[in-house]
């Protein structure tokens, strides 16, 4: 499988043969199932995630053998290539109108999906919550017992195919209207606090200690933390540019959420 998709990519003329379109089409559906990701989670904490390229590209592939189409949902019309997810409620999945999740995203038993967005190729695991006004975008990881609240940012990234998703990992509380980019990770169980954004390349510095700690497109797990800025200097002269600062630790002995309420309330993080 790996290797067909890899000589389609090469040879695009290979996609007018029915077996190719097959393939990529057997590929969509796996990953509408949750049968397969776009990134592997590691096999142990101090393992690291492995992105799947050929998966990837078996999405853009897709992308270019199917045909627009119109689609009636009620009173909503859709004209595009991709069709929506159905059969939600063999899923055990709750979907609050005008929730839209493409085909070849997934969605666990136990997740809610609020008024919200979720593109192909996202996972989204068990008992999440997509809060209203969020987008999940293409090829995003998103954890177990995951609160993503309302307005939240959650980037997409299809290309270049070696380019990391988004992954928020199990546990994270994503406040409202946070931004997560650029294949940024967000570490088990931490929280950010309302209007947090991170990209790839945002400094991201714990001061819990007696010295300044700094990240860069990676929050540790059970950080809390809220928006920042620091000094910088420029040809006009010195300014303040966004970070984001580690305030405090959630602490993973306690109950998921007694540790978060815990934490919001000790460290005054809004959410």
């Amino acid at each position: 499988m790996v290797n067909k998709i890899e000589e389609i990519w090469e040879n695009r003329e290979l996609l007018a043969q029915p077996e190719s379109i097959q393939l990529i089409k057997d590929i969509i559906d796996k990953l509408d199932r949750g049968e397969l990701r776009v990134a592997t989670p590691p096999a142990n904490e101090s393992g690291e995630w492995t992105v799947n390229e050929w998966v990837k590209k078996a999405i853009l592939l897709y992308f270019v053998s199917q045909q627009m189409k119109t689609e009636e949902v009620g009173i909503f019309t859709f004209h595009d290539k991709i069709p929506l997810k159905t059969n939600f409620a063999e899923a055990r999945v709750r979907v609050v109108p005008p929730a839209v999740a493409r085909f070849g995203s997934y969605q666990a038993p136990g997740v809610i999906l609020m008024p919200s967005y979720v593109n192909i190729g996202a996972y989204i695991d068990e008992r999440t919550m997509i809060d209203t006004w969020a987008t999940v975008g293409s090829c995003a990881q998103i954890g177990k017992d995951v609160h993503l609240s309302g307005g939240v940012g959650i980037g997409g990234v299809l290309e270049p195919p070696q380019a990391a998703p988004v992954i928020i990992e199990d546990g994270a509380f994503i406040g409202s209207r946070c931004i997560v980019v650029e294949g940024a990770r967000i570490g088990k169980r931490a929280v950010l606090g309302a209007g947090v954004t991170i990209t790839g390349s945002t400094k991201i510095i714990d001061v819990t200690g007696t010295k300044p700690v700094k990240y860069k497109g990676f929050v540790p797990a059970n950080s809390v933390v809220i928006p920042g800025s620091y000094a910088k200097q420029f040809p006009a002269g010195e300014f303040h540019v966004p970070c984001a600062i580690i305030i405090g630790q959630r602490k993973s002995s306690t109950d998921l959420k007694t540790s978060l309420n815990d934490a919001l309330r000790e460290n005054n993080v809004s959410v």
